[in-house]
């Protein structure tokens, strides 16, 4: 039988400087946004506004906190990462490089972009 499919789950299974990463992001985004829906799909944590807005994805040596419209974010300072038309990410490898103030505007600007162009998986 699988595994039950949550978040808590997802960040237990971590075990380590990953899962405090996960936690402290999943309370971030809460904070920032408090009616967003939180489930796992495509084997990750996805928070969603008027559809996904953000993901968190733990790998052996990093986190990524991605955003479906990262590329339309205010980041001066270059963080977000990606080539693709929509899709950025920020890659974290130690809980130093958590960004509070910086994670929680694009958390916010993301929101707002859901809400006004609607949910990015469906419309362009």
């Amino acid at each position: 039988m699988a595994a039950e499919k949550t978040i808590d789950a997802y960040i237990l299974g971590l075990g380590d400087w990953r899962g405090e990463i996960v936690a402290a992001l999943r309370h971030l985004i809460r904070e920032a946004a408090p009616e967003t829906r939180e489930s796992i799909k495509w084997a990750q944590p996805v928070f969603e506004s008027h559809g996904p807005f953000a993901y968190i994805k733990a790998f052996p040596r990093q986190v990524n906190f991605g955003f479906w419209r990262g590329a339309d974010l205010d980041d001066p300072e270059g963080l977000l990462i990606g080539d693709g038309d929509r899709m950025r990410h920020v890659t974290i490898t130690a809980p130093d490089q958590m960004r509070p103030d910086v994670f929680t505007a694009w958390v916010r600007q993301a929101v707002a972009l859901n809400a006004a162009k609607g949910d990015p998986t469906r419309n362009r």
